[in-house]
């Protein structure tokens, strides 16, 4: 039974799967298999084929396309325009077995003329920039734009304003909190003189464990990301030796992004933090510690796991 009365009279809605308060706009044509939930607002010269699911609060401007296989999760924009696709190799008449599903998660917004390739995730939060063209997966609360489109920034959650005073609370002498749970900036001693540097730091001292391996991560390509993970037990520790790379740091309720740019300073990640690297300059070495050897099912590698676990901390 359709709940909704803000349906135009041009519209074509056969689906009975409709929540309450939706708004269906001008010459839309929904097929009797799309379930769309509450509160969605479908703007005008819309399709929405059979096996399509919409979650509540969606906002889908005019002109979109949704094929069988897309599934949009609560609160998603999409932009006017934006190209679904679910075959990798359409011809006419010709079908697969299964259409390849797109997921878009929670809070995403897809701006205005992007296409989106078969078979990818639009993680929670993340933006998609106007005309990009996304081939591969985005990981939750990035931005993305280009075709093809690229990791350019993470969205933060700590306002502006608040921005310095969440960076500057010392914790103690040369360590300051960024105002993400137990993540930590640290400052070592450099020493200059005319034989060249040289930079201390000792373990348990400036380090917060006793590290039990180490490795290097270098010559990572120009647009591509390191990390996306969290662990549950394992503490690391990153120095950015050469060159420069960005640090996303998340603790599941806030996210902040910090520049390693410098041989003299690190950044403490205990359990529990998901981390990602991106933004890596060409010649970039990030050194990493971390307090226990490689386990394999100590990593938490999908987002939405680790938002689950973080919960039951």
């Amino acid at each position: 039974m359709i709940i909704s009365t803000n349906i135009h009279n041009t519209a074509d809605v056969q689906s009975k799967s409709i929540g309450a308060n939706t708004t269906i706009w001008q010459s839309v044509i929904v097929l009797p298999g799309a379930k769309i939930g509450a509160d969605v607002n479908i703007c005008a010269h819309c399709f929405i084929e059979n096996d399509v699911v919409i979650g509540d609060r969606v906002t889908i401007k005019s002109g979109v396309y949704l094929w069988d296989g897309v599934r949009l999760d609560n609160d998603v924009f999409i932009g006017p325009n934006v190209t679904f696709t679910n075959d990798k190799f359409p011809r006419s008449k010709q079908y697969p077995e299964n259409f390849a599903n797109i997921h878009v998660e929670e809070g995403a917004s897809i701006g205005g003329g992007a296409v989106l390739l078969p078979g990818i995730t639009i993680g929670r939060n993340a933006m998609v920039g106007a005309g990009a063209v996304v081939t591969k997966s985005v990981p939750a609360h990035a931005i993305v734009y280009g075709s093809p489109a690229k990791i350019t920034g993470y969205v933060e959650n700590i306002p502006p304003e608040n921005h310095q005073k969440k960076i500057e609370e010392i914790v103690k002498e040369n360590v300051t909190s960024i105002g993400v749970s137990g993540v930590t900036l640290h400052h070592f001693t450099s020493i200059q003189d005319n034989r060249g540097d040289l930079i201390v730091g000792e373990f348990s001292k400036d380090i917060p464990f006793n590290a039990a391996r180490y490795f290097l991560v270098f010559n990572v390509p120009d647009g591509k990301t390191r990390g996306a993970h969290a662990h549950h037990e394992c503490q690391q520790f990153l120095i950015c030796v050469k060159g420069s790379c960005a640090v996303v740091v998340d603790d599941s309720i806030s996210r902040r992004e910090i520049l390693l740019d410098a041989p003299n300073q690190g950044l403490y990640l205990p359990p529990m933090i998901w981390g990602t690297q991106y933004k890596y300059s060409n010649n970039a070495v990030l050194l990493v510690f971390a307090s226990h050897p490689y386990d394999p099912e100590d990593y938490i590698r999908n987002y939405e796991d680790f938002l689950a676990i973080s919960k039951t901390k």
